[in-house]
């Protein structure tokens, strides 16, 4: 998968499960009827935020943004659906290559070795990324709820 659809597919992930969570929160709060939607949705929103996260650090060094657009990228993800925006910010500044650089030029330095590993290796890539969000998921369950 390239990185443009990839990016397209993890901020659209990002932003539905944020609509889960909302709607989860409307039925905990507001019609204080269930909390079944927060239980639910909460943990799946929180993998795919983090795995956004991932995926956006894996684009932007295979990339190269700007340290600028890596944490505007990375806080898109804080607020309801600005991923969506974020993802058509990125494309239309050019920011989405419809390849990987990194699977055909050398990579230098520790982090382009690393992602130059993981795009080159895309079956190993996405299990070190599934890997990545599960032991992110679990230092976030331990440490607990967001405040």
């Amino acid at each position: 998968m390239s990185p443009v659809k990839l990016y397209r597919v993890v901020a659209l992930a990002e932003a539905v499960t944020w609509a889960l969570l909302l709607g989860g929160m409307f039925l905990k709060y507001v019609t204080d009827t269930t909390e079944v939607g927060v239980t639910v949705a909460g943990p799946i929103h929180g993998a795919v935020f983090l795995a956004y996260c991932v995926t956006t650090v894996l684009v932007a060094v295979d990339q190269r943004w700007s340290a600028k657009n890596v944490v505007l990228g990375l806080l898109c993800a804080v607020p309801p659906f600005v991923t969506v925006w974020f993802e058509r910010y990125a494309e239309k500044r050019g920011l989405l290559d419809s390849r990987w650089r990194l699977r055909d030029e050398a990579p230098s330095g520790l982090l382009e070795k690393l992602a130059a590993w993981l795009v080159r290796k895309p079956l190993q890539g996405l299990a070190v990324g599934v890997a990545a969000v599960a032991v992110l998921f679990a230092g976030a369950m331990v440490a607990g709820p967001p405040v």
